[in-house]
């Protein structure tokens, strides 16, 4: 069962383990109670917790408890254009989205909970073509300004950046440009990796906003450059 509070108790991993062993229908429909006690219920009460330590960061990210459609996201798999027919996804996510985004192409906060990968997201996973060309242009015209948020003690001390890269310089920039690495990223995202420790420890909501609230400056700058409030 969950622990006091709502935290997340030793339950979680054993259950998402075995999900990843047995990865069907029949096994997760006899299994379904321990998904509702051990995982969805306690990450309801978690994402509740969050509201003020989310709050404070930004009064456009939303933190929602709804069972569907809320911060929480699905456990099932949409496997109609994919060769991997595994219905269920083998972890927990919860994701604080910007008001203003559709998807997850937006600043946002993330918390991604599976066994041998447990980490904290913040920034923008695969912004749309207009976004990304908007980062990339800011960046290109105030360099010292993205160095500044980028190489801030307070945010590198728990944070690194992460995602996808071009090989090649974006169209219209040249090959030597003084910020051609941060140019031909194609995420925006930064990662804070936990431990199962980390994840179940009782001051859990605590712990994840100090970390979330040093990515503050880094998802101000990425909302400017696309002209989102934040």
């Amino acid at each position: 069962m969950a622990t006091r509070s709502g935290m997340f108790g030793p339950g979680m991993m054993k259950f998402l383990r075995e999900l990843d062993r047995n990865n069907d229908r029949s096994w997760f429909e006899k299994n379904k109670h321990r998904y509702e006690a051990e995982v969805r219920e306690p990450a309801r009460e978690f994402i509740r917790a969050m509201v003020p330590q989310v709050e404070r960061i930004s009064p456009h990210l939303r933190v929602d408890d709804r069972k569907v459609g809320g911060s929480m996201m699905r456990i099932y798999r949409d496997v109609r254009f994919s060769l991997d027919k595994r219905p269920y996804k083998t972890n927990l996510g919860i994701q604080f989205r910007h008001e203003s985004g559709k998807d997850v192409h937006a600043p946002g906060l993330y918390l991604h909970v599976e066994p041998r990968t447990i980490f904290l997201g913040a920034g923008m996973w695969h912004p749309d073509g207009p976004s990304l060309a908007s980062i990339r242009r800011t960046i290109d015209e105030d360099p010292k300004g993205w160095k500044c948020v980028r190489d801030s003690k307070r945010f590198r001390a728990m944070w690194n950046l992460s995602g996808d890269s071009l090989k090649r310089p974006p169209r219209g920039y040249a090959a030597d440009h003084e910020m051609i690495e941060d140019l031909k990223r194609k995420d925006f995202i930064a990662v804070c990796d936990l431990t199962e420790r980390d994840v179940t420890r009782a001051d859990l909501v605590k712990f994840v906003g100090e970390r979330f609230d040093r990515s503050r400056n880094f998802m101000a700058w990425l909302a400017e450059a696309i002209e989102m409030p934040f």
